[in-house]
């Protein structure tokens, strides 16, 4: 009789073919799922992309009316064109011919009027520098990103988890907690959200630095523990014999 808590394979019987079709069906998705919401999401942003953009192109220049007038079709011979993307296209030449502008010694001119204006008007003023911060962090060249990844023990002792290191506490909060020791500014992201999360301020000793870099880490992060980087297994360190 076949113990069914045996643990080898010869022993436990073949699996039948639902169990295969099962089997097949996952490792499927796990191929497609990735592709089709890939595929959906870029499709997605680029439909929405156009949606914005094709309304400010004057009506002769849509793809349409210039396929339409190549074509040299009128009235009911007309024919329908959806081509998707171009507006994406024009939307990229239209922010370099901006940034190209603004970066100019009249686009900055005109750029401070504009934000000494955008100052004084109250709502305006809010919704405008509360946007432009986060463009800035989000689209700057700048080195601004994240150093390392460490690990700190959070919630409390003997828990640990994944953190990014900032840099070093500057100003009154390193005037307040500095006591001989500096002050390493931390952000502590949220499974599987690694955009929330919270800013801890801890001693140098507290934090343990990781070799992987801040992108393994952000995988293992939003995967919950299941996407190690990279499958590698840190071998355990050997104990020096005396």
């Amino acid at each position: 009789m076949t113990d069914p808590l045996s643990d080898d394979p010869a022993k436990r019987g073949k699996p039948g073919i639902f169990a295969r079709l099962r089997g097949n069906f996952l490792a499927g998705l796990i191929i497609v799922a990735p592709i089709g919401l890939t595929i959906w999401l870029i499709w997605t942003v680029v439909g929405w992309v156009d949606s914005w953009v094709w309304p400010f192109v004057p009506a002769a220049y849509q793809p349409e009316a210039l396929v339409n007038r190549l074509l040299g079709l009128e009235g009911e011979s007309m024919v329908t064109v959806n081509v998707r993307g171009v507006g994406v296209v024009v939307f990229l030449i239209f922010t370099v011919l901006v940034g190209w502008i603004g970066k100019g010694l009249i686009g900055r001119s005109f750029l401070g009027i504009g934000e000494r204006l955008v100052d004084r008007t109250p709502v305006v003023r809010s919704i405008y520098n509360a946007v432009k911060q986060i463009a800035e962090t989000v689209f700057s060249q700048r080195e601004t990103s994240f150093d390392k990844a460490c690990l700190v023990e959070y919630p409390r002792r003997d828990i640990w988890a994944i953190a990014f290191i900032s840099t070093n506490a500057k100003g009154e909060i390193d005037a307040k907690l500095n006591d001989g020791e500096p002050i390493v500014t931390v952000f502590l992201p949220t499974t599987p959200n690694p955009t929330s999360g919270f800013l801890l301020f801890l001693p140098q000793r507290d934090v343990k630095p990781l070799d992987m870099s801040v992108e393994d880490a952000a995988k293992l992060v939003i995967s919950a523990g299941l996407v190690y980087p990279n499958g590698k297994i840190v071998a355990p360190p050997t104990e020096e014999k005396s």
